[in-house]
C-alpha cells in the first residue's frame, strides 16, 4: 500500500519545470549566456503593440520519463513589442508565475490543485522544490535579436527564471491585421532544459540516485500566442 501511494504522489508531482515533452527534440533550445537586450527604437518606421492579456497565453507541456504527461497554461502579466519593416526590433514580456495550471487534470480538483500548488510552492514544505512563487514571482524575456534564415523567423532574448538568465533562440510567426492594429506573435513549439534555470528536482542528469519511475525528462515544452494591440 505504502508503494502505491508513493507512485501516485510522484505522479501527481509532475508539471511545468518538473515534466519535459516526449523526448522530442524538434526546436530544442540551447541555453547560452545571457545578451545584451534591444533597446526600443524611437524612428518614425518602428511600431510598438501591447499585450492583449485575455487573448495571450503560454502553452507548457511534458512527460515523464515513464511516460506519464501533463499539460497547461501560463498567463503574461504584461508585454510589449516593437515592429520594423516586419521584424522584431525591441521588447519584453513579463511571465506571471503565479497563474501555472494544469489542462489536462481539469475534473480532477484535488489532484489538479496539488500539482500546481507543488510547482508555484505554495503546498508547505514544498517551496522550494520548483518555482517558489512568493519569492520568484515573475519571470521574464527580454529580445536581444530577431533573424530569418530559410523562410523561418528565429526570435532571440534572454529568459530569466528564479533571477537566473539564459538567451535562448525560438522559431516564430508574426502577423497583422491589413489596419495594422493588431499583432500575432506565434511560437512554434520549442524546448528548454529546465535545469539550466536551477530547477532540478527529479532531473536523472542531476541526481543519480533516482529509480526510473522517479526520473522527469529535463525538457519543458512551451508555446507562446500572443496577441498585442498598436499602442
Amino acid at each position: 500500500m505504502k508503494r502505491v501511494a508513493f507512485n501516485s504522489i510522484l505522479i501527481a508531482f509532475i508539471g511545468l519545470g518538473v515534466i519535459s515533452c516526449k523526448n522530442d527534440k524538434n526546436n530544442e533550445t540551447e541555453a547560452k549566456e545571457a545578451q545584451e537586450a534591444k533597446e526600443m527604437s524611437e524612428g518614425d518606421s518602428a511600431m510598438t503593440f501591447k499585450l492583449m492579456k485575455e487573448d495571450s497565453k503560454i502553452l507548457w507541456a511534458g512527460s515523464k520519463a515513464v511516460g506519464v504527461d501533463h499539460n497547461g497554461t501560463i498567463q503574461l502579466k504584461d508585454a510589449k513589442f516593437q515592429l520594423e519593416n516586419g521584424k522584431i526590433t525591441g521588447g519584453k514580456a513579463v511571465i506571471d508565475m503565479t497563474s501555472i495550471k494544469s489542462i489536462d487534470l481539469e475534473g480532477k480538483p484535488e489532484k489538479k490543485k496539488k500539482l500546481e500548488s507543488h510547482l508555484m510552492g505554495t503546498a508547505e514544505g514544498k517551496e522550494t522544490d520548483f518555482y517558489n512563487v512568493e519569492k520568484y514571482p515573475e519571470a521574464t524575456f527580454e529580445v536581444t535579436d530577431f533573424t530569418e534564415k530559410e523562410n523561418q523567423k528565429m526570435l532571440s532574448g534572454n529568459l530569466t527564471i528564479k533571477d537566473k538568465t539564459k538567451n535562448i533562440s525560438f522559431p516564430v510567426e508574426v502577423s497583422m491585421g491589413n489596419d495594422q492594429k493588431a499583432m500575432k506573435l506565434i511560437s512554434k513549439p520549442f524546448t528548454i532544459d529546465r535545469t539550466k534555470w536551477g530547477v532540478k528536482f527529479g532531473s536523472g542528469s542531476v541526481f543519480d540516485d533516482l529509480t526510473k519511475d522517479q526520473v522527469i525528462n529535463d525538457d519543458i515544452e512551451l508555446t507562446l500566442q500572443l496577441k498585442l494591440e498598436r499602442s
